[in-house]
C-alpha cells in the first residue's frame, strides 16, 4: 500500500515548488498561486508608475539605464522604482523653476539619469503576474507610456502661463507669474509624490535566498522529494552566467525593438507635421487642437485594447506571431495615409481616427511582444540588466527619431512632382482629389 502511494505521488513531486521564509520573491510567488482572477491592483500600480515618468529625458536615460538595471538585479526592483518616481518629484519641480535655458537642460538631464525605472518596471511587470497575465502586465507598461506622452503635453498646454490664461486666479507678481511653466510641473510632481508614497507598499519580486536555505515551505500540491535532484546539482560545478551580449534571443529582440522605436518616434513626429500641413502640400490643414483630439481618442483606445484584446491574441498566437502580423499590417495602413488626405469633412475625420487608432494598436502589439521576448530570454537575476540594455538602445534610437522624421517630411514636401519616390502624392493626383472633394 505504501509503495502504491509513493507511485501516485511521483508525478506531483516533479512540479514541486519551494518557498523560502524571508524571500520577498517567494512571497509574491505564493500570492500568485492563490490568485486566479484579473490582477487589477497590480495592473493599476504598474500603469500609474509608468504614467508619472512619461517625460524623462532620453539622453540621460540612455547613459544610465544599464546601471539602474544592474542595481535592480542586485538590490531589488522596488528601490529603483521608488528612486525613479522620487526623481520626478525633485527634478520636475526644479525644471518648472528654471531661471535660464541651461538650468532647464540640466534638470531634464538629471531627471533622465536618475529615473531608471522603465527597464526594471518591465521586469517587475513580468514577475508580479502569473504567466497567463504577463502579456497584460507588459502591455500596460507600453500603453501607460503612450498615454503619458499624450496627457503630458495636453496638461502642459492647458496649465502653462496661468497668469495670462487665468488672471483672476493667478497674479502676475505671484510665483506662477514669474515662472509661467511651474504650475503644470507642480501638478505632475504632486502626482509623482503620491505615487512615490504608494510605491513603498509594492511587494518586492526579486528572490533573495540560497538554494540550500532550510527555511522554506513546499506548495500544497507537491511534497518535498527533490533530494536526489539536489544532490545531483550539488555535484555539478557552478556554471558561469551567460553573457547578455551573446544571448541571441535577447539581442535580436532588442535590435528589432530599437529599429521599431526609431520608426515609431519618427511616425509620431511626421503625423503631427502632416496633420498641420496645408492641403496644397498633401497635409490635412488641422489645428493643434484637432490633432490633440485625435491623439486623445487614440490614447483611450490603447487602454481598452491592452485590457481586453491583446492578452487574448497573445495566448492564441504567441507574442512573435502577433508582432509579425502587426508589422505586416502596418505597411498597407501607412501607405493609405496620402489617400486619406484626399477626403474632407466627416469622412476625413472618421478615417483618420480609425487609422490612428489601428496604427497605435499595432505598435503596442509589436512593442509588447518584444517586451515579452526580452524578459523570457533571461533569468530573473539578469532581467534588470537586460531591460537596461534595451532601454539604452531604444533611447538612442528614439533621440534620432524626431530629427530624422522631420527631415524626411521636409524632403518629401519638396518632391511633390518627382517621378521617383514622390513626396505625399503627385501634384496632379492632389489637384484632381481636391476637385472631387469640392464636388
Amino acid at each position: 500500500m505504501a509503495a502504491g502511494e509513493e507511485k501516485l505521488r511521483e508525478p506531483f513531486l516533479k512540479n514541486e515548488k519551494r518557498y523560502y521564509e524571508n524571500c520577498p520573491g517567494c512571497k509574491v510567488d505564493q500570492l500568485k498561486e492563490t490568485k486566479s482572477g484579473l490582477p487589477i491592483t497590480e495592473l493599476f500600480s504598474i500603469w500609474i508608475i509608468v504614467l508619472c515618468t512619461g517625460s524623462s529625458f532620453m539622453f540621460g536615460r540612455a547613459l544610465t539605464s544599464v546601471f539602474w538595471g544592474l542595481v535592480a538585479d542586485r538590490y531589488g526592483r522596488k528601490p529603483v522604482i521608488i528612486m525613479g518616481t522620487a526623481s520626478v518629484v525633485i527634478f520636475n519641480t526644479l525644471f518648472g523653476l528654471s531661471v535660464n535655458f541651461w538650468m532647464a537642460v540640466l534638470t531634464r538631464f538629471l531627471l533622465g539619469s536618475l529615473n531608471g525605472l522603465l527597464g526594471p518596471i518591465k521586469a517587475y511587470a513580468c514577475e508580479i503576474f502569473r504567466e497567463e497575465h504577463q502579456a497584460l502586465g507588459l502591455s500596460t507598461v507600453s500603453t501607460a507610456w503612450g498615454i503619458g506622452l499624450i496627457i503630458g503635453p495636453a496638461l502642459g498646454g492647458f496649465l502653462a502661463q496661468p497668469a495670462e490664461k487665468f488672471p483672476n486666479l493667478f497674479s502676475s507678481e505671484s510665483l506662477f507669474g514669474k515662472f509661467p511653466y511651474f504650475l503644470p510641473c507642480l501638478c505632475i510632481s504632486l502626482f509623482a509624490f503620491g505615487v512615490t508614497i504608494a510605491a513603498f507598499w509594492l511587494p518586492e519580486t526579486l528572490h533573495r535566498h540560497n538554494d540550500d536555505d532550510d527555511s522554506c515551505d513546499v506548495s500544497y500540491d507537491a511534497l518535498e522529494s527533490a533530494s536526489a535532484e539536489v544532490k545531483e546539482e550539488e555535484g555539478r560545478e557552478a556554471t558561469p552566467k551567460k553573457s547578455l551580449l551573446k544571448n541571441w534571443p535577447l539581442m535580436s529582440s532588442i535590435i528589432v525593438y530599437c529599429v521599431f522605436s526609431l520608426h515609431d518616434m519618427a511616425y509620431s513626429e511626421i503625423f503631427s507635421l502632416w496633420a498641420n500641413s496645408p492641403k496644397k502640400l498633401g497635409g490635412l490643414n488641422y489645428s493643434t487642437q484637432m490633432v490633440g483630439e485625435v491623439l486623445a481618442i487614440t490614447g483611450f483606445s490603447l487602454l481598452v485594447f491592452q485590457l481586453s484584446l491583446y492578452p487574448f491574441l497573445e495566448r492564441i498566437l504567441g507574442p512573435i506571431m502577433v508582432a509579425r502580423i502587426a508589422g505586416v499590417l502596418t505597411i498597407p495602413l501607412l501607405t493609405s495615409y496620402p489617400y486619406i488626405a484626399m477626403l474632407s469633412g466627416f469622412g476625413l475625420a472618421f478615417l483618420l481616427n480609425c487609422a490612428s487608432v489601428v496604427k497605435n494598436l499595432l505598435s503596442v502589439s509589436i512593442i509588447t511582444g518584444l517586451f515579452i521576448l526580452q524578459n523570457r530570454a533571461v533569468d530573473q537575476d539578469q532581467r534588470g540588466a537586460a531591460n537596461g540594455i534595451a532601454m539604452t538602445g531604444m533611447s538612442l534610437f528614439k533621440a534620432a527619431g524626431p530629427a530624422g522624421g522631420g527631415a524626411l517630411f521636409s524632403w518629401a514636401q519638396k518632391r511633390l512632382d518627382a517621378s521617383f519616390l514622390p513626396g505625399m502624392m503627385p501634384k496632379k493626383t492632389l489637384i484632381i482629389s481636391l476637385m472631387l472633394a469640392k464636388l
